[in-house]
């Protein structure tokens, strides 16, 4: 439900310079759920109360003048110009949705200016009014508009009052521009703890979602921390294992004699059973791998990386290959497809670049990833891991690598882009 016309003491011209397009005023276009529930409260009970003391004041003033002249024509015309008035004003505060349309709201406050004004030409008594018409005129209108028709709006009532005595004195002048005066203030207060609990609530609300990011990224890591554990201890002890098992039957089954049937079927029992278990085993390293190399390789789901960032963000990114691909092992995909993932994802939050490029190399005793971008770029000498868990990926990202026994590098400057290098030891005993 958003906030419309007739909220409580309305924002000033100060507030509605942020106006858009086709709205009242800024403050007509915020959700009240934006704010938390108890100031949406207090909210809507000023509102009803500004309805309630603008209803009375006029109440009271028709009751002054029809007991002034309760057989003239006069009381008359005050009594029906009242109820006219009250008919107008609750159509915009019973319908104040409707009046999003500017021309709309537009249309209503001058019908309610207008029978006012007839009404302060029937009686000086309707003065009164004054006061909560202020506060319409500064939320319904922009800038030097607002400031316009409190000017004539504290010119009417002069006008009325020295025009009914016949006299005019330094109090009769004061009192309205004194009242439109405080009308102003109250508004440019509203205007202002109004702007500022705004920015508090999108402070909360952005800490609130990035709380909850966190704790995704860090659950999300945590899985693929264990999975990666489980994939390497299956397959360091158990797949290994089995391995040797199966070369020691082999050699069993040769080193026998011919006549040795019984222990030979006994053997290849066995044989066959470790090789079974083997490629389970060798299933379950394949099963913990990330999904995006479960069903290709590391070039296909850097590649597949690129084209989702270029995709979602709109930044140029691009995969190179040097090197004839060779296959790699599980611990060293995904670390430098993690490698990849949190460098792009710098790139898209923090470096506003237009291109980047994810260069994968296959040398002879290494294999390398480069990640540039031509972004903004940061020194990466003040880069620490903040109190609230942020700031941890280029940390967590190299003692990853360290752990393989590679080594990682970031060449930056404010303005000069960012170029993330990492290079993992290539041997035969990496190679599967």
């Amino acid at each position: 439900m958003a906030r419309n016309v007739l909220v409580s003491t309305p924002p000033t011209s100060r507030t509605t310079a942020q106006e858009e397009p086709g709205t009242a005023t800024k403050v007509s276009t915020v959700p009240e759920t934006s704010s938390s529930p108890g100031l949406v409260a207090v909210l809507r009970l000023v509102r009803l109360a500004f309805h309630a003391g603008f209803l009375l004041l006029l109440a009271i003033a028709t009751a002054r003048v029809w007991l002034t002249h309760p057989t003239g024509a006069t009381g008359w015309l005050a009594a029906g110009g009242a109820a006219l008035l009250t008919v107008v004003y609750g159509f915009g505060a019973v319908l104040r949705h409707a009046l999003h349309r500017r021309w709309l709201a537009m249309s209503w406050l001058a019908a309610v200016t207008a029978v006012w004004a007839a009404l302060l030409a029937i009686s000086p008594d309707f003065s009164w009014l004054a006061f909560p018409l202020f506060f319409l005129h500064l939320h319904l209108l922009r800038g030097l508009h607002a400031l316009i028709a409190v000017v004539v709006v504290t010119a009417l009532v002069v006008t009325a009052q020295g025009w009914r005595t016949g006299a005019w004195s330094v109090g009769m002048v004061l009192g309205p521009i004194i009242g439109a005066g405080v009308a102003v203030i109250i508004t440019w207060g509203y205007a202002a703890i109004y702007a500022e609990n705004q920015r508090r609530q999108a402070l909360i609300d952005d800490l609130t979602r990035t709380r909850a990011e966190l704790a995704t990224t860090q659950h999300q890591a945590g899985v693929a921390a264990e999975r990666e554990r489980l994939a390497r201890e299956i397959h360091d002890t158990l797949a290994q294992g089995l391995s040797s098992i199966i070369l020691l039957l082999r050699a069993a089954e040769t080193a026998l004699p011919p006549e040795a049937d019984k222990a030979r079927a006994r053997i290849t029992e066995a044989h066959r059973t470790a090789a079974d278990n083997l490629d389970e085993a060798r299933r379950f390293v394949r099963d913990l791998r990330p999904p995006s190399l479960s069903d290709a390789g590391l070039p296909q789901a850097l590649d597949r990386l690129c084209q989702n960032t270029a995709r979602e963000t709109g930044t140029d990114c691009r995969l190179l290959t040097n090197g004839a691909p060779v296959a790699l092992p599980s611990s060293y995909e995904v670390a430098l497809l993690r490698a990849a993932q949190t460098s792009l994802s710098n790139v898209t939050r923090h470096a506003a670049a237009t291109t980047a490029v994810v260069t994968l190399g296959y040398l002879d005793t290494e294999v390398t990833l480069d990640i540039y971008d031509d972004g903004t770029g940061f020194d990466p000498t003040t880069v620490r891991p903040a109190p609230d868990g942020t700031g941890y990926g280029l940390t967590g990202l190299r003692e990853r690598i360290t752990a393989l026994g590679g080594s990682m590098a970031v060449e930056s400057a404010p303005g000069d882009g960012t170029a993330v290098a990492i290079r993992l030891p290539l041997t035969p005993e990496e190679i599967r």
